[in-house]
């Protein structure tokens, strides 16, 4: 149950994610200088952080839809659904681990004009 609940929410946030990136985008053709500006805002530490939960929700939702191809198209996917879905956690993990702490590096790097 909880692979459908994480497969929901995880979809849900990437939308409205890509609905807001669409809105932003689209800004630069009607005012240049208020895209520059909404772009601005999303340089500062708290938008760093947004981003790592936002490649765990793609990591997870990507991984975790292979897993549901595999149990609906493998004769024997549903009887393994359970250690499948410990893969994905297992493979979402060693993503995360690799992303997670050089994404925060750089983006804390930058504070109070770092190197």
């Amino acid at each position: 149950m909880w692979s459908w609940v994480l497969h929901r929410i995880t979809g849900v946030a990437i939308f409205f994610f890509l609905l807001v990136h669409v809105l932003d985008t689209a800004l630069i053709r009607l005012s240049p200088e208020a895209y520059d500006a909404v772009i601005g805002t999303y340089k500062n530490p708290i938008m760093g952080i947004g981003e790592v939960f936002l490649v765990a929700a793609i990591a997870y939702h990507a991984f975790n839809g292979l897993r549901i191809i595999i149990v609906d198209f493998w004769s024997k996917g549903a009887k393994y659904q359970r250690q499948l879905w410990w893969g994905v956690l297992g493979i979402w993990a060693v993503t995360m681990l690799g992303f997670a702490p050089r994404h925060l590096m750089n983006v804390f790097a930058n504070i109070g004009g770092g190197h």
